[in-house]
């Protein structure tokens, strides 16, 4: 992902460098086609199985504390291996990288999909996970030494980033309709058919690249930055099985901290670093990384849960259920264009984020109340448009500052950077609310006779707890926002380098 002068084949030239008009990329509109579809199948896996997930739940029969991991383990693998796909994409060539990203992205989700128990499924979520490391920062790699003149890669950028945001939407619908029509499995295999379309046009369209200058691989930044996160996720799921007190959990944990803090003190010695941490000195980048993380954990507690209680209790089908979701996804891209055209040049990030914040929160306290009797129209519609709207104030301006003014040699670790923040903090928000609301639901069925009511209540309490936790997240990102942000409208930096999160 670096961003060091490539020699490049005939047609391609690295962004900066001045190409002439016939220098420019052949076919590179079929290019952004290609890089496109590449982009779709990983932000769907985001979310098209969170609507599968109670139908595939009742078929393989796992439980309550382990259906978490069908999400986590995607997850965390793609979260915490981010930055090393972009480090292999700048060792042995962005286009090989994608078309390893892409074949064994869709090798992965041909396993997961016809997973016969719940730990083949959970190891082709992990693998999908791991190839979509590799994809995600090559596919970037590959659209910023394709599309050179200014004209061209504001529309290009423009593409990426309207896939990149309405893709959490498009899986939730695709994968309700696809679960009632077909199969849950079928959520997985139609990654098969995308990656045949992206992976036939980037062997035919993608151009190979010749690095003058290949950056070392910082082989123990890697391990340390992997196995802290891994830690750190695993611990928070363990508690849900083990508990708080169990060494699985508090020692998972413990290490975490101590393998992060090796990583920050590696970075800060090596000649090479994996994630130099003068990307993390600016302020509001800083701030921006800490919301990212924070609206994550909050965003995957209202998928999760939400999904469960509109299939669970209100009985909506997988289609209906992805329909519902859509007024939040509408109201989100209202207010990020709102937010990122008009409110943050004209007010700056620290009034606007953290009301955005509050209001999500707000609509997470509103869904407490939700129970046996309540309705969609009257009682889910309302806190979900508000979610929505809060949402769209937070997460593309939050994004956009993370990015914004990193110097040219440090684009692709910040891009990677930051999609690591949200990836992680959606594990962690996964594995944490799922054993907070297991933890809820178990204690109220203590002393009381398992009937269907008492069960049913059982669940509706699991919710809640866990929207009032999510609530907490997004207050207390308010808090942090308020206090970090400077004031004022953010100053675009001279020199800095475009860069488009993933």
């Amino acid at each position: 992902m670096s961003q060091s002068t490539d020699t490049l084949d005939p047609g391609v030239t690295a962004p900066g460098l001045g190409p002439s008009a016939e220098e420019k990329p052949q076919h590179r509109w079929w290019v952004l086609g290609v890089i496109a579809l590449a982009q779709l199948m990983v932000v769907l896996d985001a979310t098209i199985v969170n609507i599968a997930l109670p139908t595939a739940q009742k078929d393989l029969g796992f439980s309550d504390g382990n259906r978490q991991w069908i999400i986590t383990a995607y997850a965390l693998a793609f979260g915490s291996l981010l930055l090393l796909g972009g480090r292999l994409a700048d060792l042995i060539g962005r286009k090989t990288v994608f078309l390893i990203g892409v074949a064994g992205f869709a090798g992965a989700s041909a396993l997961a999909g016809a997973a016969p128990n719940f730990e083949v499924l959970v190891t082709g979520r992990a693998l999908q996970g791991v190839f979509g490391a590799m994809l995600a920062p090559a596919a970037l790699a590959l659209l910023n030494i394709t599309f050179t003149s200014a004209k061209e890669r504001a529309k290009a950028f423009g593409v990426y980033g309207a896939i990149a945001g309405a893709g959490g939407g498009i899986g939730l619908l695709l994968g309700g309709v696809l679960t009632q029509h077909l199969s849950w499995r079928w959520t997985l295999y139609v990654n098969l058919f995308i990656a045949v379309f992206a992976f036939v046009g980037g062997l035919m369209l993608l151009r190979t690249t010749k690095r003058t200058e290949r950056p070392k691989l910082d082989i123990p930044g890697t391990v340390l930055a992997s196995a802290g996160l891994f830690s750190l996720v695993f611990g928070f799921s363990n508690a849900e099985s083990d508990g708080w007190s169990s060494p699985m959990t508090w020692g998972f944990l413990a290490a975490s901290v101590v393998l992060i803090g090796l990583f920050t003190w590696w970075q800060t010695k090596t000649t090479h670093p994996l994630l130099p941490l003068r990307i993390l000195a600016d302020r509001d980048r800083g701030a921006s990384f800490a919301v990212a993380a924070i609206c994550s954990i909050g965003m995957f507690g209202v998928f999760l849960f939400l999904t469960y209680f509109l299939q669970g209790t209100l009985g909506f089908t997988p289609v209906k259920t992805g329909l519902g979701f859509l007024p939040m996804i509408g109201a989100l891209m209202v207010t990020a264009q709102l937010a990122t055209n008009s409110l943050i040049p004209r007010f700056g990030p620290r009034p606007v984020v953290p009301v955005g914040l509050i209001m999500a929160a707000g609509g997470l306290v509103w869904m407490t109340g939700l129970d046996q009797s309540s309705t969609y129209a009257a009682h889910v519609l309302p806190p979900l448009i508000l979610m929505g709207l809060g949402i769209g104030l937070v997460m593309p301006p939050a994004m956009s500052l993370a990015t914004s003014g990193i110097s040219a040699q440090d684009a692709g670790a910040g891009s990677a950077a930051v999609n690591t923040m949200q990836q992680i903090g959606g594990a962690i928000g996964t594995a944490l609310l799922n054993t907070i609301a297991a933890s809820a639901a178990t204690n109220y069925l203590a002393g009381k006779q398992p009937t269907r009511g008492v069960l049913m209540q059982a669940q509706l309490e699991s919710y809640s707890t866990a929207y009032w936790w999510s609530a907490g997240f997004f207050a207390a990102g308010a808090v942090l926002a308020l206090l970090m942000y400077r004031s004022g409208r953010p100053a675009p930096l001279e020199g800095s380098a475009p860069v488009v999160h993933m």
